[in-house]
């Protein structure tokens, strides 16, 4: 993040004026659209957005001791999105509800008066600067909401690692569950950072929750990605929003282990056996696989339990799409990446149009990254590098195992270890060196990860003993006939 952080520090501080006086579920909302608007106010010059009059800063500025403002920024933020066709229903109308502090209100609206988008900070655009701003406000917003900020937030390193294997350069890019659209934002930069246009790739994604939905939606916005996210959020299992796309690129963090969601047993996505009830992971994976063109390839972010569960439907499915050479790359994730739940994630990488076939690469990244504090641990540059680096090595063919880190295994292999695929059981063990991990973060860092284990061992516990219940009442039911 290059923007002045004084910048950011103003708009932070400007943030917490509102804190208390408005429900913690809109807070979010309200501060962003606040900033957004002042920005499509200051650039309003340079041709991104229209402002009609009436629903510019200066104007809004003009009633912030009114007792009324809160009206006057639902009124402005209705123009300019009658003015800006593709913000229809995207910002938040909030401001004039009874419950909002309008004194406090006002003193945020003089407070991000301050704040200047036009022009850019040394040599950046406005929206540049703003989309930096807005990047920065996410994460802190997502940090600060805990497991409901990973709804809509995934780390940018761990984006990073996957949108640097991935590589997309061109093409259509695809998300199923977008949340606030980073993906889509880290694959702009990754293809602007290689002198590509941005219009290079075509965004498609869908989010099932309102909130974050019109998130992504303004974050694409400010960074002047023309993106198709559907007329309106929706449920990517009961309506595909995309039936017809055939992807390149897909990027996607769904929710782990989610238990309820709309399954139908039929459905033509589940090519490789039907997910069970009990949880979506490889609902979403065959999805994804579905979504893939002749040549795609997808990075997902998965529960670690995706790799290596024995529940028979998903193990059969894993086996189908190794057997089928999908698989291309599992690389498992350090602890504390994810503030948002303590459960164990990997990545899984796919590709239809593999370069190295019946072979996968397992990359064991868990002794990689770097704490910035006591709970929160992040992939450096250097660490991107080196995984992406790997699996570029293997896939062009000049790659070498390292023991302890990445070992290339080939299908007979696989089947061995009867297609688990957690890559510690693949790489081998490292040799001891000076740099390992300090005792007392690799005591954390377990702990954290056996409380996950304990927390999964529950849910698949009554998992074991819903489907036993089920099955009495089916003998029973036939004792009774």
């Amino acid at each position: 993040m290059s923007t002045d952080p004084d910048l950011k520090e103003v708009l932070w501080k400007a943030a917490d004026k509102l804190r208390g006086s408005v429900d913690a579920a809109h807070y979010r909302d309200f501060v962003l659209g606040l900033v957004f608007l002042k920005y499509v106010s200051d650039s309003s010059g340079e041709g991104a957005f229209r402002v009609p009059r009436g629903a510019r800063w200066t104007d809004i500025a003009a009633q912030a001791h009114s007792r009324t403002i809160g009206s006057a920024i639902d009124a402005a933020m209705d123009a300019v999105m009658r003015a800006n066709p593709p913000l229809a229903g995207v910002l938040p109308k909030l401001f004039g509800r009874d419950e909002v502090d309008q004194r406090r209100l006002g003193e945020l609206v003089g407070l991000i008066g301050d704040v200047r988008f036009s022009g850019g900070q040394g040599g950046k655009s406005a929206r540049d600067v703003l989309g930096e701003v807005y990047e920065y406000f996410l994460e802190k917003f997502a940090r600060a909401e805990g497991k409901r900020g990973g709804e809509f937030y995934t780390p940018s390193s761990v984006v990073k690692v996957l949108v640097e294997i991935l590589e997309p350069f061109k093409g259509r890019v695809y998300d199923p569950c977008c949340g606030s659209g980073g993906m889509f934002v880290q694959a702009e930069k990754f293809v602007l950072s290689h002198r590509g246009r941005l219009d290079d790739i075509a965004v498609h994604g869908q989010e099932a929750n309102e909130r974050t939905w019109r998130l992504a939606k303004m974050n694409l916005a400010v960074h002047g990605i023309s993106g198709d996210l559907s007329a309106r959020w929706a449920d990517t299992f009961y309506e595909d929003a995309h039936p017809e796309l055939q992807a390149d690129h897909v990027l996607a963090n769904p929710p782990f282990n989610m238990s309820d969601w709309y399954r139908d047993p039929g459905d033509p996505r589940w090519r490789f056996g039907v997910p069970p009830a009990t949880n979506a992971n490889f609902a979403w994976i065959q999805h994804i696989v579905a979504k893939l063109g002749p040549a795609g390839n997808a990075g997902v972010v998965m529960a670690n339990g995706s790799m290596s569960s024995r529940q028979t439907a998903e193990r059969g499915i894993r086996a189908a799409m190794v057997e089928d050479d999908l698989v291309s790359c599992i690389v498992a994730l350090p602890g504390q990446l994810f503030r948002s739940t303590p459960i164990p994630a990997c990545l899984w990488f796919l590709d239809k149009g593999k370069a190295t076939r019946n072979q996968v690469l397992f990359i064991d990244a868990r002794g990689m990254g770097t704490m910035i504090d006591r709970t929160e641990r992040v992939f450096t540059s250097a660490d991107i590098a080196r995984i992406a680096g790997t699996y570029r090595s293997w896939r062009d063919g000049s790659y070498s195992d390292v023991p302890g880190f990445c070992y290339a295994a080939g299908l007979d292999e696989i089947r061995s270890h009867d297609h688990v695929l957690t890559p510690g059981r693949y790489v081998g063990t490292a040799k001891a060196t000076a740099g390992d991990e300090p005792l007392t973060d690799r005591v954390e860092r377990l702990t954290k990860e056996l409380f996950a284990q304990f927390e999964e061992s529950a849910r698949l516990d009554q998992v074991v003993r819903s489907e036993l219940g089920r099955l009495d009442g089916l003998v029973d039911g036939r004792l009774d006939e």
